[in-house]
Order: C-alpha cells, then sequence, then structure tokens
C-alpha cells in the first residue's frame, strides 16, 4: 500500500492497513491501531481510513468516519478504560473494563 503523497497532511498518515489493523505514522511516531481495540475502524472503506487528520497537534479525526482519537489514548491506554464493543450490526457501545476484568499483573 502507498503512503499519502508528499505535502498532504505530513504530520499523520496511513502506513499500512492489514488483517489485524491499522499503522498510522504521526509525527515521525509509529503507532498501531488493533482492530480489536478499535472495532469500528474493520469494515471501513480504505479511502475513508486514509483520510486522516490531525488538529491541535493531539486530535486525530476522520471526517469521512466521524471519528475522533486523542494521540494520548494510543500512548496511554491504561488511563482510558473504556473500550468500544461493536455489536454485529455496527451499534456502538462501551464497556468499563474493571481491575478485575483485566487479566492478573505479575509482580516480581
Amino acid at each position: 500500500m502507498k503512503s499519502s503523497l508528499p505535502g498532504n497532511n505530513t504530520l499523520v498518515r496511513v502506513e499500512n492497513i492489514t488483517p489485524f489493523g491499522i499503522w498510522l505514522l504521526i509525527k515521525r511516531k509509529e503507532y498501531f491501531l488493533d482492530f480489536d481495540i478499535f472495532p469500528y475502524f474493520r469494515e471501513q472503506s480504505i479511502k475513508a481510513v486514509k483520510n486522516i487528520t490531525l488538529l491541535h497537534d493531539v486530535h486525530l479525526y476522520w471526517p469521512d468516519l466521524d471519528i475522533d482519537l486523542e494521540i494520548d489514548n494510543l500512548e496511554n491506554p491504561g488511563k482510558y478504560p473504556l473500550i468500544s464493543q461493536a455489536s454485529n450490526k455496527g451499534a456502538r457501545t462501551t464497556k468499563n473494563i474493571s481491575r478485575t476484568d483485566r487479566a492478573p499483573s505479575v509482580d516480581a
């Protein structure tokens, strides 16, 4: 898959779309949006996923999909316990993951 053309919002671009998620390059740093965590991207068109804008240097926006993400959500997912749970019909809901629902941590 080719990257965005030079000069088209070079601060953010979709580098690759795989069966498992989307690779983004944001200000020279790579991020992976796993479809299990971000299921609302899974069935979207390549054109819509590639139409991404970086606003205010910290805010990602997909205008064709009306999806917003803060870069901090990608860098510090533990600070944001709400995880999208997309149903088979495409409805979006969220689930608050409590500490007991998560895999136990391993303390040395």
